[in-house]
């Protein structure tokens, strides 16, 4: 059974328990009540009954002209006056009237008793000559046989009708409920590694909503899958254009060293030769596999306090060691005088990443030009500036900067993939911060970072 069903099925279940309880309860309250107050009624009966026949004659009057202002004649009524003696006691027998009303009216004095639509009261009764008599009343309980019916049929009535209501009621309020998160599901269904970038729309404006937090949740879960998809490509991306250069001059000095009969100091030039080929392939692997560290694993990432001046010198120290034509020029001019203001809350590895990507872009897009690395800070924010004097971005194409695998129609001549700057600007995003981006084409790029300070005490 499927879990709609399951749900609508209980939901009735509980209504059906919780409406024949509630109905049982009244049918019962009101049976009870109209037992109890017709015996009243007929009790009454029996005593003015027994004064009127067996009372002495002054009494008599009084009680009829009472009986016939105030008490009205009840349906089929009847009355029955049996003399009663000693000896007779216990065979006392008259027609029409039960034998269980007899004997408990001779056992207690007094007794009450329904048969079918009949209801019955007794009381023994001595007049002034002490003879003893039972006085019996009998009567229909209209209201019994017939309000109670119709409360029954109606009570009957309306639960099958309720149960119809709610069975509609069920199937519209779960379908509306369930249509937003089947919508998530087409949603998430569209999606695969190839449009990672897409997000999912939330279909309420509250952000308390379970619906709105269930789509925050998997839009969250998507940041961090494209961050680590981007991360790997990126790694690859840089580890197949930088071990490329020192690999070839390897291999190519090999070949020309083996091509004829050296003589042992060609052999000693060719072997320093790569051995400092190697050396700068080694530097160039231990930079590649320390980006490699700062990828992201896909889960939700611990933030602690990091000082974001230490993160610019590490990714000038660790670009310049893996391309030695990156000229990077630190500017420490802003810089505030409080070093407090220089940290942050947030993830150091992955901070580094996105600050690599965009500074190794200015780098590679400027031609090797000198690039600028300034940091300063606000009351409120740090920021960094990193600006080139490269072939800069055509201005009708900036607003696809962030889009996957794009690249400017001015970067035919450049390697790339189109992932460095998405992937820097979703860890920005990911520390709350802003990515502004301002470029002339021919010109040069300049990338603004601001990064909350914040509560960074942990």
């Amino acid at each position: 059974m499927k879990t709609y069903s399951k749900t609508v099925l209980v939901i009735i279940t509980v209504f059906v328990v919780y409406t024949l309880l509630f109905s049982g309860y009244i049918y019962y309250s009101f049976s009870n009540f109209a037992f109890t107050d017709f015996y009243k009624r007929l009790e009454l009966r029996v005593s003015t009954t027994a004064v009127m026949q067996l009372g002495d004659a002054q009494e008599s009057v009084n009680v009829e002209e009472v009986y016939k202002d105030y008490l009205e004649k009840l349906p089929h009524q009847k009355e029955y006056i049996i003399p009663l003696t000693k000896a007779g006691k216990d065979t006392v027998r008259t027609k029409g009237i039960p034998k269980q009303l007899l004997q408990d009216a001779l056992n207690n004095g007094k007794a009450k008793f329904n048969q079918g639509k009949l209801f019955y009261s007794a009381l023994l009764y001595k007049d002034k000559q002490q003879q003893e008599y039972m006085v019996v009343v009998s009567a229909e309980n209209y209201f019994y046989n017939h309000h109670i019916t119709y409360l029954r049929n109606l009570l009957i009535t309306s639960l099958a009708f309720s149960v119809l209501l709610i069975v509609i009621v069920s199937h519209f309020v779960f379908r509306t409920l369930i249509r937003p998160v089947r919508n998530i599901i087409n949603e998430v269904n569209k999606i695969g590694s190839e449009n990672l970038h897409l997000r999912l729309v939330s279909p309420t404006t509250n952000n308390g909503d379970p619906i709105s937090e269930l789509t925050n949740t998997f839009n969250d879960m998507l940041n961090r899958l494209e961050t680590s998809f981007e991360t790997q490509k990126n790694f690859i991306s840089n580890a197949s254009h930088e071990l490329n250069t020192p690999l070839t001059s390897i291999m190519a000095e090999a070949e020309l060293a083996l091509s004829k009969k050296r003589t042992s100091e060609e052999y000693e030039t060719a072997l320093a030769k790569i051995l400092e080929e190697a050396d700068k392939l080694e530097q160039k692997t231990k930079a590649l596999l320390y980006l490699a560290r700062t990828g992201f694993d896909g889960k939700s990432q611990k933030f602690s306090k990091v000082r974001v001046d230490e993160i610019l010198l590490e990714v000038k120290d660790n670009l310049q060691s893996v391309n030695s034509n990156f000229k990077i020029k630190m500017d420490f001019s802003l810089l505030p005088e409080n070093p407090e203001k220089l940290k942050i809350k947030g993830n150091g590895p992955l901070l580094h990443l996105a600050i690599s990507n965009i500074v190794s872009n200015a780098c590679k897009y400027s031609n090797h030009q000198q690039v600028y690395l300034a940091l300063g800070a606000s009351d409120n924010s740090v920021v960094i500036i990193i600006k080139d004097h490269g072939i800069g971005i055509p201005e009708r194409e900036i607003q696809y900067i962030y889009d996957p695998y794009f690249r400017a129609s001015n970067t035919s001549n450049y390697e790339g993939y189109g992932i460095g700057l998405p992937l820097s600007r979703n860890i920005i995003l990911m520390h709350k911060g802003e990515l502004i981006v301002r470029s002339i084409e021919g010109v040069g790029t300049t990338v603004q970072i601001n990064l909350p300070i914040g509560d960074y005490k942990l």
